[in-house]
């Protein structure tokens, strides 16, 4: 037996994938070449990620706009002027706001999966955006013959559909990105808002079998955005046991940027299930400096004292550019730290004589 590890999702886009976003978006470069530049993006990542020894895959979302608003892409019922969410170094990401129903997905998470697989034979995860952050599109005031009631059975219906669609694609694992449920309880520090997020992802992945559920997962942070995050002053405790409520069999905990990361620990055993496996943060990404194997494996060996090693998996804290425009991280940096993980994942099932 050995300690299973993957990476979260986003890689840090290349520059020449950079430029060729902002050309798309002044008209100055047609969809065709800018799709093409994109799956050299994509190719590159997978290639990469495997001569680094990775057992699982990931396509660094280099073909998404951003981890969260890639299904509304050609949407044209949307007001650029939603919910604000504020970073720790001031500055802002902004949904937007549905103006009008029904709501549908223009883009689905398993085009991009089914195009990753093409280039690679070693297993593929798929990220897809929580149904929970998109709840968050539709305003305070009821729209004119879509009620929310409405839009929230949309919703589900259409996560739903996405996660079937990548379960079917061949995905190792689907994971739903819940970053939102930490800054849910500075929005609403009652807990009303995270008990509906939580409620909604649950009747999302309450619709699949326990063999489906093991192939799903969901992955937690304070936000990595710009070197900043939105939420990580709230108290992890708040958010963990609801968090442990949630139906799926993987959990992606960041873990490693965390103050006191043996509490987080303690409370994550005393709430523990027997079906689920949990993913413990052990670089984080939005620090300059390059773990040690060895750091990754010592905080490794941490996590092994409170959870039982085969519920036990390693992972980053957070993607490493969730939004494309992020160029704080550069390629070799989140390369190193992949890497680090990987080496030092190793060590630590060597270390439990695994």
């Amino acid at each position: 037996m050995s300690i299973p590890t993957e990476p979260i999702g986003s890689i840090p886009r290349p520059r020449a994938l950079q430029e060729a976003l902002v050309e798309h978006a002044e008209g100055r470069l047609p969809h065709v070449e800018l799709a093409h530049i994109q799956e050299q993006a994509t190719a590159d990542t997978l290639a990469r990620l495997e001569q680094l020894g990775c057992p699982v895959l990931v396509d660094g979302d280099q073909a998404k706009p951003s981890s969260i608003t890639y299904p509304l892409a050609g949407l044209t019922n949307l007001d650029p002027n939603g919910v604000i969410i504020p970073y720790a170094d001031g500055h802002i990401r902004q949904l937007p706001r549905l103006m009008a129903g029904p709501f549908r997905y223009q883009v689905r998470a398993d085009t991009y999966l089914r195009a990753a697989r093409k280039l690679t034979d070693r297993p593929v995860k798929q990220a897809v955006v929580a149904p929970s952050a998109l709840s968050l599109l539709y305003p305070g005031d009821p729209i004119d013959g879509y009620s929310r009631e409405a839009f929230l059975e949309d919703l589900a219906n259409e996560a739903e559909a996405e996660i079937r669609g990548c379960l079917d694609a061949g995905a190792h694992c689907v994971q739903l990105d819940f970053t939102e449920g930490r800054l849910s309880l500075k929005l609403d520090p009652t807990g009303g808002v995270l008990d509906d997020f939580i409620a909604l992802n649950n009747e999302v992945l309450g619709r699949f079998d326990e063999n489906e559920r093991a192939r799903l997962g969901v992955h937690t942070s304070p936000g990595a955005d710009h070197d900043s995050t939105h939420s990580l002053d709230i108290d992890y405790a708040e958010l963990l046991p609801r968090l442990l409520q949630l139906k799926a069999g993987n959990l992606y905990l960041q873990h490693a940027s965390e103050p006191d990361p043996e509490r987080v620990l303690k409370i994550v055993a005393d709430q523990l299930r027997p079906d689920i496996r949990v993913f413990v943060g052990v670089t984080d990404p939005i620090s300059t400096t390059v773990e040690t194997p060895e750091e990754v494996r010592d905080r490794i060996l941490l996590a092994a004292r409170y959870i039982p090693v085969d519920q036990l998996g390693t992972c980053d804290d957070a993607g490493f550019s969730p939004f494309a425009d992020d160029t704080s991280t550069s390629l070799d940096l989140a390369f190193a730290k992949i890497e680090a993980r990987v080496r030092g994942t190793a060590l630590a099932a060597e270390a439990l004589g695994l």
